[in-house]
């Protein structure tokens, strides 16, 4: 049951990707530019000094994005492989290959989407957030294997 439920967070996380991909150019502005405005917006009472401009910031909140989905997917693919009981280096190879695929079949998906286009970037910042959910995960895994072992000793 925990493999099927591993699985299935994985194809429902992977179909949010795509969904945000669905999305128009200028609908998908529009949303990250809503979100940038609330960032600004609170960033702005916290340091009332300091101006931002929405535009630069949207594209830095639309990058960041990018970085923390993957990073998210990447978690939540090597928990999958892990419960299939390869060896470590094939389930990270897999976790690995598994997200640089779908990042590259989104960003190939978008070329599809009035006014999107494919960015080889955007595969970069998705890769670079994979590979830090996966490496989250090896620590994890291994700081809870250690107290796991300590509590077990006589």
């Amino acid at each position: 049951m925990k493999k099927i439920i591993g699985w299935l967070a994985v194809i429902i996380w992977i179909t949010i990707i795509f969904s945000f991909s669905s999305q128009e150019a200028s609908q998908s502005n529009n949303l990250s530019t809503n979100v940038t405005e609330v960032v600004v917006q609170t960033v702005e009472k916290v340091m009332p000094s300091k101006e931002f401009d929405v535009k630069t910031m949207n594209h830095y909140i639309r990058k960041n994005a990018h970085f923390f989905v993957y990073m998210i997917l990447g978690l939540l693919l090597i928990n999958a492989i892990d419960d299939s009981k390869y060896s470590q280096k094939i389930t990270i190879s897999l976790a690995i290959f598994l997200g640089v695929l779908t990042a590259s079949l989104d960003e190939f998906y978008q070329s599809f989407i009035p006014g999107r286009g494919p960015g080889f970037k955007d595969v970069l910042i998705d890769t670079s957030g994979l590979l830090l959910g996966i490496l989250i995960f090896i620590i994890i895994r291994k700081i809870l294997k250690k107290r796991l072992d300590f509590f077990d000793k006589p």
